[in-house]
């Protein structure tokens, strides 16, 4: 997606060029914020953050010489890492998991709740080990992509995923066991069996 003339014509400060920029990756970024934030306005001043920093690095003769996209989304995620420890926010994953429309409200409760644990968890991850997670399978980003958006070497974002992946299943098999736990004393009770 990165187009390298692209990015020479923005370095100029070429209005064609930047708003080319802001109409290819600004809607992927909102969309990205929202995932990670959850909040409509929080997603907005990501956006134009990010924008912003770009502009002020591009008119320093700074910022990227190659690999935008994977630029751009270091400083969303860097400014929304940074808004979460200032604010101490919990990340809504209703974007990322969306509650299927139904008539259900048991369904729709156990769906929040899995949400929030799931929320929990991610926030026991390292900030790199959340965003490689988020950029792989949420977003669908190949290895390269994310090495290049955390300016690691692959391997380092292999071993980032393999660690977070491993932390997730170990935080989230309690809660798993607990509610299958829950789920079968439920049903002793219902026929009896208690």
């Amino acid at each position: 997606m990165d187009d390298p003339s692209l990015l020479a014509r923005a370095r100029q400060m070429e209005t064609a060029a930047l708003v080319q920029i802001y109409d290819l990756y600004s809607d992927e970024l909102y969309r990205y914020a929202m995932r990670l934030g959850g909040n409509p306005d929080l997603a907005e001043e990501c956006v134009a953050e990010t924008f912003a920093r770009l502009l002020d690095a591009l008119r320093r003769d700074r910022g990227p010489r190659e690999f935008l996209r994977a630029y751009l989304y270091r400083i969303a995620h860097n400014w929304l890492t940074d808004q979460f420890r200032a604010r101490r926010e919990n990340v809504s994953l209703e974007d990322v998991m969306p509650l299927p429309a139904s008539d259900d409200p048991a369904a729709e409760a156990e769906m929040r709740i899995r949400q929030q644990t799931v929320r929990a968890a991610l926030f026991q991850l390292t900030p790199d080990q959340r965003q490689v997670i988020l950029l792989r399978y949420v977003e669908g980003w190949e290895l390269e992509e994310i090495a290049r958006a955390l300016q690691k070497p692959i391997g380092a974002v292999k071993a980032l995923q393999h660690r977070a992946v491993a932390r997730l299943r170990r935080l989230l098999a309690p809660a798993e066991g607990q509610e299958a736990g829950n789920r079968t004393s439920q049903n002793d009770r219902r026929t009896g069996d208690v």
